[in-house]
């Protein structure tokens, strides 16, 4: 199933030589010329008539030069019976645009979507600030989620924003709105050495910094959040720079023009464009810039085409990216004038959804990046988190506090020990304790295991000898719902990258001997959890996987002690108030034996 962007695939003028509209129709070319059954789904505009699904098939018939067949209807039975129909084709579902479902990311709706479904593919980028059924919720019931080429060029250029290895580098921002936007300087004064304010938000900036404007384009909302932008940006040392004039209209009069400078613009006239002098102080202050990224509009009160102030900007920025000075523009208006007014020997990135971008400005994670399986690659130096980095290494999935991995790091210098862990808080208190107790074979990340664990430890130097997965609780509040992170990926990533045969030793100082410890280690405090997921491992383990310590008789046999003789705060709390754990053992065997598995997750 592939998550479409109808914002790109659906425009009258769908242009395939434009970079994001190649990308979004090549990925459905691609699976479909690589045999794969193709069901599109997204949502669009029902305002005018030819957009109904019939009609958006025709569409995308004639675009792709393939039949598309449009399918009335949502429901299980239907998407189940996707497997008797013809290859040849590719199906469109109805439009999701007015399905409360959709909206509410209501699980069943997605359980609905995902029938039938077995790898689902996101190439809608313009929603992952959002949380629907048709991004988000579909990713818990498909085997394989991942980005389709258009969203994994977007994703690129996303993460780019962040990269500060050109400078200087300079943030052209427009819009308005900034008591919704303010969250978002933090990050960009953490990067930027210039900001050069371009629209609305540049009166409530001016007023901050003590300028006479006229108080009806004052957000007075925002009165603070603009002092705040303004004592943030002289403790960072980064340059402000507003606008020094503006062409205006008298309102009596919508012919008449006249530039006023922005102290002083008279009762009566409305700013409706860059005035010539605020053009030449942003032409001057890029000169020497080695990145700029504009996000936002250059729009005002009343912003017609009475001037060419903002085909002005876009020239200056079209010369610039002639010398080596990376631009990228964020947001639908900015991008359409860029491509009307470039010309074809420039290179500037553009993505057209500006609140997406926002959404990542403001350190927010987005739903429909997170969702996908290894969305976002980990790019991690093991040379500067361990000081032995070709030790063997121990995973522990969903480390929690980290009291048990930075007990074992203690005790066994000899091996390297990483926790992945959700709650990125509690991961930045981990990462103080190993600095503070100088830990050099301890770390952790703050990641979705189950989406980035492949991605994570494929890049390892050594080998992967024990992963441990305590205790499972993603879904906090719903004990019954506490499997849900052990999804047929991760255990098939297990599976895949641990080592053969591999033995983690542990020295039992009370019985003065040296066990052997087989390779994952899998407990719980809620039995239902411990079945379930000693089901999950027998059946999604590609045969890989044998039980240990006979435990193979039947589903009742459990480990009676820790085999390591270090306890996760949560066992303690358990056995404290005299509960049960239940623990099992699995080890890699090399003699792979044949399994077959449904395609179910």
């Amino acid at each position: 199933m592939v998550r479409f962007d109808s914002n790109i695939v659906l425009k009258k003028e769908c242009n395939q030589k434009t970079q994001s509209v190649f990308d979004a129709l090549f990925t459905i070319k691609y699976l479909h010329e690589a045999g794969a059954k193709v069901i599109l789904v997204s949502d669009w505009n029902m305002n005018t008539s030819e957009l109904h699904t019939e009609s958006v098939a025709d569409f995308l018939s004639a675009v792709l030069q393939i039949q598309v067949v449009p399918l009335q209807g949502i429901s299980c039975d239907k998407l189940s019976r996707m497997k008797g129909l013809k290859k040849e084709n590719i199906y469109l579902l109805e439009n999701l645009s007015n399905i409360k479902e959709e909206v509410a990311n209501c699980l069943k709706f997605a359980r609905v979507l995902s029938s039938g479904v077995d790898i689902f593919v996101n190439d809608s980028f313009s929603n992952s600030h959002k949380v629907l059924a048709s991004t988000v919720g579909i990713t818990r019931f498909c085997y394989a989620c991942i980005a389709g080429f258009h969203f994994e060029e977007k994703l690129c250029l996303l993460k780019n924003v962040a990269d500060v290895s050109r400078k200087p580098y300079v943030a052209i921002i427009g819009g308005g709105k900034l008591y919704e936007k303010a969250a978002s300087f933090q990050f960009l004064a953490s990067r930027c050495q210039g900001f050069v304010f371009v629209g609305m938000m540049s009166f409530q900036i001016m007023h901050a910094l003590g300028v006479s404007v006229p108080v009806n384009l004052v957000d007075h909302k925002a009165l603070n959040e603009a002092l705040d932008i303004v004592r943030l940006a002289r403790d960072r040392n980064v340059q402000i720079l507003c606008p020094k004039d503006f062409w205006c209209r008298n309102k009596c009069d919508p012919k008449q023009l006249q530039v006023f400078p922005s102290h002083g613009i008279l009762d009566g006239w409305v700013p409706v464009d860059l005035g010539p002098l605020s053009l030449d102080e942003i032409g001057f202050m890029l000169t020497n810039c080695k990145k700029i990224i504009w996000i936002g509009p250059v729009k005002f009160v009343d912003s017609r085409k009475h001037t060419n102030g903002v085909s002005k900007l876009v020239k200056i920025l079209d010369q610039l990216s002639q010398s080596n000075c990376e631009i990228t523009v964020i947001g639908t208006m900015a991008c359409q004038l860029v491509r009307q007014e470039k010309s074809s020997l420039s290179f500037i990135n553009m993505v057209e959804n500006a609140s997406v971008v926002w959404e990542f400005l403001k350190g927010r994670k987005l739903p429909g990046v997170t969702a996908i399986d290894r969305a976002f690659p980990f790019e991690i130096n093991w040379n500067n988190i361990y000081s032995e980095p070709a030790q063997s290494l121990v995973v522990d999935i969903g480390s929690g506090n980290g009291l048990f991995l930075l007990e074992m790091a203690r005790r066994r210098k000899d091996l390297n020990f990483l926790g992945l862990e959700i709650n990125e808080k509690l991961v930045l208190r981990c990462l103080d304790s190993v600095h503070q107790f100088g830990i050099k074979n301890g770390y952790f990340v703050a990641t979705n295991a189950t989406s980035t664990f492949r991605s994570i430890v494929s890049t390892y130097p050594g080998k992967l000898v024990l992963v441990s997965i305590q205790c499972p609780n993603p879904d906090f509040n719903k004990p019954e719902h506490r499997w849900r992170m052990l999804q047929r990926s991760l255990i098939e990533a297990v599976a895949d990258l641990l080592a053969p045969d591999g033995k983690f030793e542990v020295i039992n100082i009370e019985a003065y001997q040296i066990i052997d410890i087989d390779q994952v280690f899998l407990q719980s405090d809620v039995e239902d959890v411990a079945i379930r997921m000693k089901e999950q491992f027998l059946r999604y383990g590609k045969g890989k996987l044998d039980l240990e310590h006979g435990q193979c008789n039947g589903l009742s046999g459990w480990l009676e002690e820790n085999p390591f003789g270090v306890r996760s705060d949560w066992e303690r709390h358990v056995l404290e108030r005299g509960a049960p754990m239940y623990r099992m053992m699995f080890s890699k065997s090399s003699d792979i034996r044949e399994v077959s598995v449904a395609n179910d997750v």
